[in-house]
């Protein structure tokens, strides 16, 4: 009697978030046994399969090891279903490269300092920065009684302050990161959530 044949893993996606980058998939089904899963990679430079630290696991996702942490290499990997000997069709990721797929969160805020007619906001980035990186910092502002007309300033530091505001008055911002990389890519990060501070009286 033939094998019954084992389906291949559906809906095999790679899930990259301030460039720490995992594969999912759907699991596979069978009426006995338990399916296991094997993870290959390969990069641009070098067109042969290699195995990931995911070989036979049960769970459906591998993360990315330490090896692909270049942001710019092209990283293709495939995934199979494994029962006892017999084995699933690979299924083949699209080309993924972090620097370009990857989606960057919002900042984190630290402190705000408030006085009465401005905010001293310290921020963290959500990722560590490689050499070459530019970033910078969109503050988006408005008055939380008319937040019709916001106000948008840039910044490079971590430590800024949004100045000439009304005393007495609350505020509410909002952060995104914008990331230029070493190649001239553009990366929009996430809006953060909005915070509301009132300004002290002077």
């Amino acid at each position: 009697e033939s094998s019954p044949h084992l389906p291949a893993p559906k809906d095999v996606m790679i899930y990259s978030y301030n460039f720490r980058s995992l594969l999912r998939w759907s699991p596979v089904k069978v009426d006995r046994g338990s399916v296991l899963y094997t993870v290959h990679f390969k990069t641009g430079a070098f067109n042969q399969w290699d195995e990931m630290n995911c070989t036979r696991i049960t769970q459906t996702e591998c993360s990315f090891p330490w090896s692909l942490k270049e942001r710019r290499w092209t990283v293709v990997l495939r995934v199979r279903a494994e029962l006892g000997q017999v084995t699933s069709d690979w299924v083949e990721t699209d080309p993924f490269v972090a620097e370009r797929n990857t989606t960057i969160g919002p900042p984190k805020v630290n402190s705000v300092t408030v006085s009465s007619d401005s905010l001293l906001i310290s921020v963290t980035p959500p990722f560590g920065s490689e050499a070459g990186d530019f970033l910078q910092y969109h503050v988006s502002y408005w008055e939380n009684a008319t937040s019709t007309t916001k106000k948008e300033t840039k910044m490079s530091n971590t430590l800024f302050k949004i100045r000439n505001l009304k005393e007495l008055t609350l505020y509410c911002f909002r952060i995104h990161i914008e990331l230029m990389t070493h190649s001239d890519l553009q990366l929009i990060g996430l809006q953060s959530v909005p915070e509301c501070y009132r300004t002290t009286i002077s």
